[in-house]
């Protein structure tokens, strides 16, 4: 920004100095790192144009907001300034939070298509001193993002890595949601295909946790029905465009979740469904789970309603399945 630029003072930030306090205090240091000029290191933030003190050499995580640009941390802001480069997932979403706080630094793409290519010159680059931030298109990059094989590659060849906490959309959604937060399960993505998206529900039944998914819009009824049929009536919740103008979050038991976004219009926006952990429901035995079976059985296959059972008992899926195997003959 050009004219007179106001007073800034962050204190106890680091990686962060006042422009107008930023002088000289060393004699000249060797280094592998490119020449950048101390206004190329800067940004813009609550009215000062300020510039970003060094850092060290190595790879710095840097999590960015999941939607509202001001929720960006002065350090984060610092890092990113003073990187010789930022390693993003998008470059064109990414260019979005550089344009708003002013950052110069350059772009490099680095995403799971160009991963295998990228990586080991980026490893060279953090080689030869350099210090790169890694950042993800919203949120925290490792959490269902591109980065991981990086950081492992550079922490094998003793590269420092360092990490700056900031947003993520699991933990808004998790705190948002209304269910137990002393212990969650953080799942990610589920299959695409609805077969493999119900056995893996049907693995993840029985852990005594919140569980936290994100799942596609597209994909969203499917997911909520898919896991109804294999986790019970457990209470959810439904977080879209967290931190957005039109942050929306639903709670409801999951099918009526899945009832209520399967006759609605496509939703808008990113998604976390939130699961309530199982409860402390009594194993049925004998006639309590043929019954919970024949019931089952109105409206699922036999090897749907066997998992569909397993999962709320807690039973070995095997055992339910023989059972019902045989109820499922008496019937006919």
């Amino acid at each position: 920004m050009r004219g007179p630029r106001a007073a800034a003072r962050f204190e106890g930030v680091e990686g962060v100095e006042e422009e107008r306090l930023q002088k000289p205090t060393h004699g000249p240091v060797r280094s592998a790192r490119p020449l950048r000029a101390a206004g190329e290191r800067s940004f813009t933030a609550l009215g000062a144009r300020t510039i970003a003190a060094p850092i060290p050499p190595g790879l710095h995580i840097v999590a960015t907001p999941i939607g509202n640009l001001g929720d960006i941390t002065l350090r984060a802001l610092a890092t990113l300034a003073a990187a010789d480069a930022i390693l993003a997932e998008d470059t064109r979403v990414s260019s979005r939070l550089t344009s708003r706080y002013e950052i110069a630094t350059p772009l490099v793409a680095y995403h799971e298509h160009n991963a295998e290519r990228s990586r080991p010159k980026i490893l060279a680059r953090l080689a030869q001193g350099e210090a790169l931030a890694l950042i993800s298109d919203a949120g925290t990059p490792l959490i269902s993002d591109p980065g991981y094989k990086l950081v492992a590659e550079a922490v094998a060849a003793g590269i420092s890595v360092r990490s700056l906490p900031g947003a993520s959309a699991a933990l808004v959604a998790l705190t948002l949601s209304g269910l137990p937060t002393d212990r969650f399960f953080f799942e990610g993505f589920l299959p695409a295909k609805s077969a493999a998206r119900r056995e893996r529900a049907n693995a993840l039944a029985r852990i005594p946790a919140t569980l936290v998914f994100y799942e596609a819009t597209t994909r969203l009824a499917e997911t909520l029905a898919d896991l109804a049929t294999e986790l019970g009536p457990r209470p959810a919740a439904v977080a879209r465009e967290l931190t957005k103008m039109f942050e929306e979050t639903r709670r409801a038991d999951l099918a009526s979740l899945a009832a209520e976004y399967a006759a609605a219009p496509l939703p808008k926006g990113e998604i976390v469904i939130v699961v309530g952990p199982p409860g402390p429901a009594p194993v049925p035995e004998g006639d309590a789970l043929d019954r919970e079976i024949l019931a089952a059985l109105e409206t699922l296959s036999v090897k749907d309603a066997a998992t569909a059972v397993a999962a709320r008992t807690g039973l070995p899926r095997r055992e339910v399945y023989g059972r019902t195997l045989i109820l499922a003959g008496e019937r006919r």
